[in-house]
């Protein structure tokens, strides 16, 4: 069975998040979005998953639903799917390795809520679990691997958005060269990264040492629209261990569904206090140094690639998933509107859409250019159609600050 799921996102709980992250929300635009399995986030926050005790019943297949009383009638009858829910977490680790300071995020996924409660109990020992639904603890991340591994076998650890370069196990800032420099003997259990926003499976192909990975993306949302921004495509039972299996093996992994890596906030180089914004040659050429106030930059993802790859740009490994990559549909409709995502207009015309077309990865993959032309709004169907060729404008994000995606104007790179 075809189905897309999204296995990283957060609750209200943590830190510059909405304040309606809640299962009901989450229910509700996972069916919007077309997503079948909606990660729960946050089950080390002792608040939020006492709410999902409440709020969630076990399906039967080893993952959680809604209960019915929860549910509404808001969503649209072509949207409407069986939404399901798998426990999941992400931990910040800030520790000393190799006479460095390390900051890695993880990404936990659990069977079930009493295994979330086991490996809570554990880390409560060592860090604050009511402070933030991504709790900071002062742990190596090694070890937090091995404290999943004991508590709860059927559990994953993956190393969440890896090349972010402040918060992740290969980022420039205070990660690693390698994963195995990270996790030592305990590598064979790291089975996928989270490639982020800022990269996609093309950029990560260039690494060998990667070749044993399955490439997962997310939306790591903070607000129940920025769901699956990107997110994965299964072809298997749908399943608790279905999935962890198509994780381990790649066996019912189709792939996944990306940001145009350019869009991501850390993908070129830069000093957003300066605004510049720089490739990696040009870094190089820099001597990594702002041109303009003589302070270090800020090194992104495309150039931390650069450094650790072994292969050149284009390769792909045989045999490897396909990948889409898209915009948000309702950055498409404002683009074709020329006003803000926020507009009324923008907002109108989206749930529109979903009425008479169906969900929105729907809209934004599968229709067929007929199907998009029949729904009254030719610069739309021209948009999606330049989309899925690639033929769009990028000012690439640097330093924190998202980059510029048009379809109908050519945008400056800097």
């Amino acid at each position: 069975m075809r189905f897309i799921a999204d296995l990283h996102i957060h609750s209200r709980y943590s830190r510059a998040t909405s304040r309606d992250l809640n299962p009901e929300n989450l229910w509700k635009w996972a069916q919007l979005k077309g997503i079948r399995v909606i990660a729960t986030g946050d089950f080390t926050h002792p608040q939020w998953l006492e709410e999902l005790r409440e709020k969630l019943e076990p399906a039967g297949n080893g993952l959680f639903r809604l209960k019915e009383i929860f549910q509404s009638n808001e969503v649209p009858e072509s949207c409407r799917a069986e939404v399901y829910f798998l426990p999941s977490a992400e931990i910040s680790c800030i520790f000393r390795k190799n006479d460095r300071t390390r900051k890695v995020h993880s990404l936990i996924l659990a069977p079930g809520f009493s295994e979330a409660e086991k490996i809570n109990s554990r880390l409560s020992g060592i860090g604050n679990l009511h402070s933030d639904g991504r709790p900071i603890l002062g742990l190596d991340v090694k070890e937090l691997l091995k404290i999943v591994l004991d508590e709860s076998p059927d559990s994953m650890l993956i190393p969440a958005h890896a090349w972010t370069p402040h918060f992740s196990v290969l980022g420039a800032a205070s990660g690693f060269d390698s994963l195995e420099e990270c996790f030592e003997d305990l590598t064979p259990h790291i089975h996928a990264i989270e490639t982020g926003l800022s990269s996609d499976p093309l950029m990560n192909w260039r690494l060998s040492a990667l070749d044993r990975m399955t490439l997962i993306s997310n939306s790591d949302a903070h607000s129940p629209s920025k769901i699956g921004r990107e997110a994965n495509i299964f072809d298997t039972d749908l399943s608790y261990s279905a999935i962890m299996k198509a994780l381990r093996t790649k066996d019912g992994f189709s792939g996944t569904i990306e940001f145009f890596p350019e869009e991501g906030k850390y993908h070129y180089d830069g000093h957003r206090a300066c605004n510049v914004v720089l490739s990696p040659k040009e870094t190089i050429q820099c001597r990594g140094i702002c041109p303009v106030c003589g302070k270090k930059l800020t090194i992104g993802v495309m150039h931390r690639v650069d450094s650790l790859a072994d292969r050149e740009e284009g390769f792909r490994p045989p045999g490897a998933p396909f990948f889409h990559s898209i915009i948000p549909l309702a950055e498409i409709i404002a683009d074709t509107l020329s006003v803000g995502t926020a507009s009324k207009k923008v907002n109108s015309q989206y749930f529109g859409l979903l009425n008479s077309l169906g969900n929105e990865f729907s809209i934004l993959i599968d229709k067929s250019p007929g199907e998009l032309q029949a729904s009254g709004l030719p610069r739309l169907a021209e948009a999606i159609a330049k989309m899925r060729s690639g033929d769009v404008s990028i000012a690439p994000g640097h330093d924190g600050v998202f980059g510029r995606v048009r379809i109908f104007e050519r945008v400056k790179k800097k």
